[in-house]
Order: C-alpha cells, then structure tokens, then sequence
C-alpha cells in the first residue's frame, strides 16, 4: 500500500494501533525521554544526547556564526559545525535564524523571601540565581529546575537594616537579617552560615537616607525608622572578611554611603550587593577599583536613586566605569544583578538592566565589544564566582543550561525576556520554536509504523524556511510539517510532495501532545 493511502485512511484498528504504539515509539527515539510536554511541572529526564545548531552562538566568551553545541546529559559536550558534531549525535535540531546563549544568571535576588516562583525565573532565562538575604538553605535545582545559591540571611547590626524594614522580629537564621554585636558572634554566624550551605556572606552597611532608595518607602503599615540606622563596627566587619575568606568564601555588602563604603573597603570585602544608592566621593569608588572589588549593577531597580544635583547610582556608575577603564588590571568589574523579588523588574531576564549597563560602562561610544562585555557580565563572568566549573559558559563539562531566542538579541536585549527554548541541567523546560517538542513525538511514531518509507529511524531534525523536517537518506524521502499551516507532508524518492492532512489529526493519532 502506497503512504498516502495508508496514511490517510485511518480505520478503527489502525487508530487503535497507533495510540497502543505512541508510548514505545517515544521510548525508541528518545531514549526513554518524551519531550512533548514543555509545562514546567513536569520535567523530563535529559536526553542521552541532543545537538543543537542555529545562525549564532554565543559561548559566553564570543560570538559564532552557524555553530552547534552538543549536549551529552546534563553536561555540555563540545562546539561545533552542526555536520561535525551529528557524527556523534544522531538527535539534532536546528533552531534556524535564532541565537543560542548560556542560562543567565541572576547575581542578586531575593527568590526565597519574596516568594518568587522559581519555575517561571527559569522559563524566562535565568537559569542560577545567587539568593542575596532570606532563609539559609542548601543548594538546589540545575537538573531542570532553578539553581538557587543561597547566601543566608544577611549579617547586620542590631536594630539596623534590614531587619528594621522588612521585619522578622529578632531576626535569625530563617529571616531576612541576624543581628551580631560582638566580633565573637560574628564569628560563630559566619561558621554557621557556611556549614548551613551558604555560598557567600553577605553583610549590610546601610545608614538610610538616600533619595529615591526602596527602602526608604514604607512596608506594611510601619513608618521608615528615622536615620541614621546602625552599622556593624569595623571590628566586626573585620572578622566577619577574614572568618569568611578563612572559610573560602566571598563577602558581599550591601553599602549605600560613603561611611558603609568606608567600612567595606577597609575590611577587605569582595562584592558590592548593588552600585550604591547614594552619591559617593570619587576617592572612595576609585578606591573600591584598586582594590578589585565587583560591583553588582541593580541600576533598573535603584534608577530612581538622584538627589537634588542629579547624583546618585547612575553617576556612581559612570564612575566606575570611567576607573575600570584606567585600571584594567585591577579585577574590579561590574557583574549583571537585576534584584529579582522587586516588583519594578522582570522576574527573569531583565532587558533593560542590560540596556542600562551598557550605556552606563561604556564610555563615550558603544561597540560591539560593549555588548559582548555586557552579556558576558550575566554569564561567563557572573559564573566565574559561583565555584560551578564551567557555569555561564558552554564549554566542554560545563553544566547543560542553557537558552535560545530567535532573532539577535546583540542588536536587541528585549528578545532575552521571552526565550523561545530553555534547557536546565539538559532538561527542556520551554520549547517555544514552533509544534516542534510534540512534532519530535510525531516522527519517533512514524518512524516505527513506516520504517519502510521513513529510514533510517532517528533522523535529525531541521527547522528552516517556516517548516520543521526530517530527511531520510536510506528511503530518499521527508517528512515536512509547516509551522504556518500547520500541515504535515511526505516527499518519496520521487520527488513527489503528498499533502497528508492537518498536523493536529496526527498528533491525535500518535498521542503525541
């Protein structure tokens, strides 16, 4: 019997067939994975293997033309030509004009205690979060769910920040703040913290007062405490660098004015939580440049941040920038952080903090090595601090995160708000290019009811020219499916295109969803 007529014909037993044979179909292409479903509450296990190739990849060190990455589980494999790499992979997609990045990461969110979903973060591109004040917890996720780096609750003074604005009483391990007041207990929070599974410390130095600041709005139905607010002593600021660094791990302030900047610098700390609020002396920014310290950006949240001579975060970071620029040698660099928890910002990819740092940092005139720094900042280099080898890269054996758009969000940062594939840990959380996770499920069924027209089984799969196909070289024949009409449509060795009938017919008849 031709194809045509027995894919068009679907009697009662052949129905029957094909929904008892959909299962095993699923099993036999995909290695026991069925990637049909891209809701986030239910992830499927990695594919042994899967290549993925698209008009631009960006590495998170540069940018390549008609590239490919090979995933092997939940590590990345290589990069390379798509030809090369399907050598070693016989699941191949290519995703057509569309650009293939790292996950991003999110270098300064409160996930945990804003009650963020963690799953709609992932769907919207950040792939790591760095949580900076909440609950201590472990690490989590990075095997098709978010990756949270918790830091704790924030070391603070007792009666300060920030603790006196958001609540949690006394504060403690499972609030947002945990008051120490002498250099003894700081000690014993900073071990705690570490033993608990933080990944960082992170300390407040905020005296209150700057215009514009969000925490100098009220919360609740509580007023602002008057300023200025208590700061940790030097002393204590002091232990609390070197028992955190004994210990191997970062400290990260939260400094909003000179006197916290002062302080910070003379302990030793390694990260500014934001650019700060405040206007700060010149002296004391460049300073923070000579010592390598990394400034977290957080501009699109704190943009509100001028006093009445129109300084404050954005002066603050020209600054910086105009300092790095200079002392390039130092370390000191700006590392992309959008406060994810803040109602006045995407809780994912935030398009315009990446606007914001690039015209911000990048002097006189932007380039494109402006915009590679840039999207570097929220990936390779945001990575490098977080003791993941490999994170924010793709390069061989780092974790399988990663995301693509179409289009070329280098010319245009608003396409990263809304990627059109998400992949943690190798697992597919969003599939957006088209039918094509259900359309996978589709051919896997038809490969093994037709192996005669459709050989060999476990062909790649090409998206292009609005259709999604399959080419088997044995049969000399395609399977096309069209992303606009919808259709699905066979090619035999004689060039002759047979117009099989409406897509949704077929997924129903295979129990591919």
């Amino acid at each position: 019997m031709k194809l045509k007529s027995l894919l068009s014909v679907t009697t009662p037993f052949m129905l029957a067939m094909c929904l008892n044979q959909g299962f095993s179909a699923i099993v036999y292409a995909h290695n026991g994975e069925d990637h049909g479903n891209t809701n986030t509450d239910i992830v499927q296990d990695a594919p042994d293997c899967q290549v993925l190739s698209a008009d631009r990849l960006f590495d998170g060190d540069m940018l390549m033309e008609n590239q490919a990455v090979l995933l092997n589980g939940n590590k990345v494999v290589s990069i390379g030509t798509a030809s090369e790499l399907s050598k070693l992979c016989g699941y191949r997609i290519e995703l057509g004009d569309a650009t293939i990045l790292p996950g991003f990461i999110e270098s300064h969110a409160h996930v945990a205690f804003q009650n963020v979903r963690k799953d709609k973060v992932l769907a919207h591109g950040i792939t790591t979060v760095q949580d900076t004040g909440g609950a201590l917890q472990v690490t989590e996720g990075g095997d098709g769910a978010l990756r949270l780096l918790s830091t704790g609750p924030i070391i603070q003074a007792p009666g300060g920040y920030p603790l006196n604005i958001f609540g949690g009483g006394e504060g403690g391990y499972d609030q947002i703040g945990i008051p120490v007041s002498s250099v003894a207990q700081a000690e014993e929070v900073v071990a705690n913290l570490v033993t608990g599974g933080a990944t960082a410390i992170k300390i407040a130095l905020e005296s209150g007062g700057e215009p514009g600041a969000p925490w100098m709005l009220p919360h609740g139905d509580q007023p602002v405490p008057a300023t200025p607010w208590n700061l940790l002593s030097q002393d204590i600021v002091n232990a609390i660098v070197t028992k955190a660094h004994t210990l191997e791990k970062r400290v990260i302030a939260h400094v909003g004015e000179d006197e916290g900047v002062t302080r910070a610098l003379a302990a030793g700390v390694d990260e500014f939580a934001h650019m700060p609020c405040a206007a700060i002396s010149d002296d004391l920014l460049h300073e923070a440049v000579q010592k390598g310290v990394t400034f977290v950006t957080t501009i699109d949240t704190l943009g509100s941040c001028v006093n009445a001579d129109g300084m404050g975060i954005h002066s603050n970071t020209h600054t910086v920038a105009h300092a790095i620029e200079h002392n390039p040698d130092t370390g000191a660099q700006f590392i992309y952080g959008s406060e994810i928890g803040h109602d006045n910002v995407p809780w994912g990819i935030n398009g315009e903090e990446l606007h914001m740092m690039l015209h911000l940092t990048s002097g006189e005139s932007v380039d494109f090595v402006d915009v590679l720094n840039v999207l570097k900042a929220a990936t390779s280099e945001a990575g490098k601090r977080l003791d993941i080898p490999g994170l924010g890269t793709l390069s061989a054996n780092a974790p399988a995160d990663l995301i693509a758009v179409r289009g070329n969000p280098f010319q245009r940062f608003k396409l990263l708000e809304y990627p059109d594939l998400v992949i943690s840990g190798g697992r597919t959380i969003i599939n957006e290019f088209g039918y094509q996770s259900a359309v996978e499920c589709l051919f896997a069924w038809a490969e093994i009811n037709f192996p005669e027209y459709l050989a060999p089984a476990g062909a790649y799969t090409q998206v292009s020219n609005g259709f999604i196909q399959r080419e088997y070289s044995s049969s000399q024949s395609f399977v096309h499916i069209s992303n606009d009409k919808h259709r699905v449509y066979f090619t035999g060795a004689d060039g002759v295109q047979h117009d099989l009938g409406d897509l949704s017919n077929w997924l129903a008849t295979a129990g591919c969803h």
